[in-house]
């Protein structure tokens, strides 16, 4: 018995992206175009390289995983055929897991010099959020809620990309009047956080200030542009 395709699987969204679109103040799709159109340096051009080797990785695994969901779904007799088809898809999906896991260990090692040098970078004018406060704004922008839980007592922010941001961080943007909670909601059950008009407004900022822009004269050392190409 042939494997039996499952439905084409769309592109995958791996582990990693949220810390690549923190980093970058782009999403990834953002970040591929610019890739294809070579307006990013070279840091960033292997990371973008890397993860799209990661969400090919992804992919494979997600399709076995669909077509070992199929086999064993009743759709098939169980004979032979069947049994050497799943243990050939375990085998399949096992090896796209640690095809996955090498693409991700090499997203990450592309990762930390570029997290490192966002964290000491120099607060730029009109962009009064650091590293960490955009990452946390672009995190609750996809949805977020405040827990406390019921043993500890101990509070913080679960975002829906899976992020967790700490309460006092929590504190320091709503103190800001980046984000607000909605208090009629109990915080056990999870209070819905979100961004307020200011924290849309400079987040919307940030980005625009990190969107890479083909400039008149080659970058600086460490911008987020490549030298353009001269032609005479």
């Amino acid at each position: 018995m042939s494997d039996p395709a499952p439905a084409a699987v769309r592109r995958a969204v791996s582990s990693l992206d949220h810390r690549v679109e923190a980093v970058t103040g782009h999403d990834t799709d953002t970040l591929w175009a610019h890739r294809d159109r070579g307006i990013l340096d070279e840091p960033h051009a292997r990371l973008v390289d890397q993860h799209r080797e990661l969400v090919q990785a992804e992919t494979g695994v997600i399709f076995y995983r669909v077509l070992l969901h199929r086999l064993s779904s009743g759709e098939f007799p169980v004979d032979d055929a069947l049994f050497e088809s799943i243990d050939r898809t375990v085998d399949q999906l096992e090896q796209a897991a640690d095809v996955r896991d090498g693409a991700a260990r090499r997203v990450t090692a592309a990762l930390k010099p570029i997290e490192a040098a966002a964290e000491t970078a120099p607060a730029d004018k009109g962009d009064p959020l650091s590293a960490a406060d955009r990452a946390a704004l672009l995190a609750i922008a996809g949805g977020a809620k405040l827990y406390q839980h019921l043993l500890t007592n101990q509070m913080s922010v679960t975002t829906a990309s899976g992020t967790r941001i700490d309460h006092a961080a929590l504190q320091r943007l709503e103190g800001a009047g980046l984000v607000s909670r909605d208090t009629g909601h109990p915080v056990h059950a999870g209070q819905p956080v979100a961004l307020t008009d200011a924290g849309r407004s400079a987040l919307a900022a940030a980005r625009r200030l990190t969107t890479p822009q083909a400039p008149a004269t080659a970058a600086r050392p460490g911008a987020w542009l490549s030298a353009p190409t001269h032609r005479r």
